[in-house]
């Protein structure tokens, strides 16, 4: 259990979190949420002992196993899987102790560290490293490579393989979503929802928060609020408190008024000053339930394009891939993509990781050749592109008003200004250099240099890296009202399925139509992921008689009996949990469960804990069972 009393936070001079009471219980898979500034690093830079508190207390269990990702990754000589093994401090150290032995020839230092390695179950680390890569995107033939032959999105990946790797009973993930594909995103909401201890993650992907998180902890102006349940139940909540507290508001100000009025006509009146009195000291006392401040949504949008032609861009037949090097043959990445894009068109990209995805994109912009094939593209297709290499390119020591009046040279000043204000680069700001932007708001700066062009087709490579949650609504609801094409390839579920009216799915070196939804591609996703491997020597079977068919078929029915049997147990029992964890969450959401005893408390969050554990185990010999079954 991690408790917040009266805690407080400052950066500097500014004061982020004041006055913060809060129990996060063990087990708990925790999202904290809330505008960019307003305090999520700092609470976990507080968690891992990097902030002092400003005032109040941070009670933590002694000896909690704490594990986050790195920041940087140096340009290490070891390899990727060594890298990410290292994660685990004490395995490293007793390996570490086993060769040391080995090279003094000390038996019985080797026996203890043998014996510490099996404790850790070291021996199969490797393979336990392995799995963890494969999930994040890198082949096999990727795991020796040196950490420094990687750039830096794989780092990224590098470092978030390295902590999920690391024992540990509380887990701290930034952002872990960014700089993945969707393949990616989907194997660790699995991996993270199957995690024992207790995780606190700051995301702005909506879809990973809803798969993965049982709390919500939202930060807003100075204060800490935590909600049962993922994103979609906290908003649900919030939206109901704010719509009750304007009520509350609204009855109190016609009160107040009502009070007022009496006071103002009857406090001269020796006859009614007694009452005019007893009115005046409830006036006083009215709590002052405070307005609900309506947060004004930044909304942008993509101008109308001046034509829009009906057949926008078509690829014949064409090999898509990398023209060789110092005479090395080209490198095919997809064969015979036969792909037509017409007008209003809103195609969604899916794929498996290095499958060709941005391959296919860069083809489609003119940025590759086609090795083969013919690409065709109408007279009056005018492309905006974003690449996930965008935002880097933007010149370091220019301003926002300065990369426009490159773009367009001779436009009026107030022209350009009043544009860049509708992308929320309004007065001075469009006059600071990049260099002190953050990254959502060097991506937003991109998307607007896009737009002024006036595209008729829009070509999305990722452009949600670095984007908050209102600036990802922002670009949905614009992409939605935007009249031209649209190409993208994005690991924000939420952004495909608002934007994208069909999908195109890139793997095996083919580019074809996909008949599907998002769910349905993840499905398709699982069913390649435990696709049986193809034993090279085929298996013979014996020849049955009559009658071993015969018992084996009444085998076979007692056994289907049974697991149905067992089916039907399980289903039962977790109904039974599902109630118990339901009236749990319901007294740990209450506020007046924290002001009773902290004994009490601790016993409803262990309680907690077991069952879900149970239900987990549950849940997996149901699904075991089922698939039993359905064969």
């Amino acid at each position: 259990m991690i408790a917040f009393r009266h805690f407080a936070l400052r950066r500097g001079s500014r004061l982020l979190l004041s006055d913060i009471d809060l129990v996060i219980q063990s087990g708990w898979r925790l999202g904290v949420v809330g505008r960019n500034g307003c305090g999520k690093s700092s609470l976990f830079a507080a968690l891992q002992g990097q902030l002092e508190a400003d005032s109040g207390e941070l009670d933590m269990p002694a000896k909690l196993r704490l594990a986050s990702v790195a920041q940087e990754t140096p340009a290490l000589p070891d390899p990727a899987i060594e890298y990410v093994m290292g994660g685990d401090v004490e395995l490293s150290m007793a390996l570490r102790d086993e060769l040391d032995a080995q090279a003094r020839g000390d038996t019985e230092a080797m026996a203890r560290a043998h014996h510490r390695i099996e404790e850790l179950h070291g021996y199969d680390a490797r393979a336990r490293a392995g799995r963890l890569l494969h999930g994040l995107g890198f082949s096999s033939d990727t795991h020796e490579r040196a950490v420094r032959e990687f750039s830096g999105g794989w780092r990224v990946r590098l470092n978030l393989a390295r902590a999920l790797m690391a024992p540990s009973e509380l887990l701290l993930l930034d952002e872990p979503t960014n700089h993945l594909d969707l393949d990616a995103v989907l194997w660790l909401e699995e991996w993270l929802r199957r995690y024992q201890g207790t995780l606190l993650v700051i995301s702005h992907d909506r879809e990973f928060l809803d798969g993965v998180i049982t709390h919500t902890l939202h930060l807003n102006e100075g204060r800490a609020k935590l909600y049962a349940g993922n994103y979609s139940a906290f908003e649900q909540q919030r939206a109901e408190q704010l719509r009750l507290q304007q009520i509350a508001h609204e009855r109190e100000q016609f009160e107040r008024a009502h009070l007022q009025s009496f006071i103002d006509r009857f406090k001269a009146k020796a006859s009614k000053a007694k009452q005019a009195q007893s009115r005046m000291k409830r006036l006083e006392k009215m709590a002052g339930t405070e307005a609900v401040r309506a947060e004004r949504p930044f909304r942008f949008q993509f101008a109308v394009p001046d034509r829009l032609p009906d057949s926008m861009l078509q690829l014949e037949d064409v090999a898509a891939g990398y023209p060789g090097e110092a005479g090395q043959p080209p490198a095919t990445i997809l064969h015979n993509v036969r792909f037509r894009l017409e007008a209003g068109e809103r195609i969604g990209l899916l794929g498996p990781n290095g499958a060709g995805k941005s391959t296919l994109v860069k083809t489609l912009v003119g940025e590759l050749a086609p090795l083969g094939g013919e690409r065709k593209a109408h007279k009056d297709l005018k492309i905006g592109y974003f690449a996930q290499h965008t935002v880097e390119s933007l010149q370091e020591g220019a301003s926002p008003f300065d990369h426009l009046q490159d773009k367009a040279p001779g436009v009026a000043a107030q022209v350009l200004r009043d544009f860049l204000g509708g992308w929320n680069f309004a007065g001075d700001r469009a006059f600071e250099s990049v260099d002190g932007f953050s990254g959502g708001e060097r991506a937003r700066l991109a998307l607007a240099l896009i737009a002024w062009d006036k595209p008729n087709l829009l070509l999305l490579d990722e452009p949600t890296n670095h984007l908050d949650l209102d600036m990802r609504e922002a670009l949905a609801d614009a992409l939605a009202d935007f009249d031209g094409a649209l190409v993208l390839v994005s690991h924000d579920r939420h952004l495909l399925g608002m934007v994208c009216d069909s999908f195109w799915r890139v793997a095996d070196g083919k580019a074809e139509s996909f008949d599907g939804d998002l769910d349905d591609y993840a499905r398709w996703l699982r069913a390649r992921g435990n696709a049986p491997k193809k034993n090279a020597e085929s298996v013979v079977a014996p020849i049955e008689s009559a009658a071993d068919r015969r018992r084996a078929a009444a085998a076979q029915r007692e056994n289907e009996k049974a697991t149905r049997q067992r089916v039907k147990k399980i289903e039962t029992r977790m109904a039974i949990i599902d109630q118990d964890l339901t009236a749990i969450e319901q007294k740990l959401a209450d506020p007046e469960t924290y002001n009773g005893s902290t004994a009490e408390l601790m016993k409803l969050g262990q309680r907690q804990t077991e069952l879900r554990k149970e239900k987990e185990t549950l849940e997996a010999e149901w699904l075991e069972l089922y698939e039993l079954l359905e064969a």
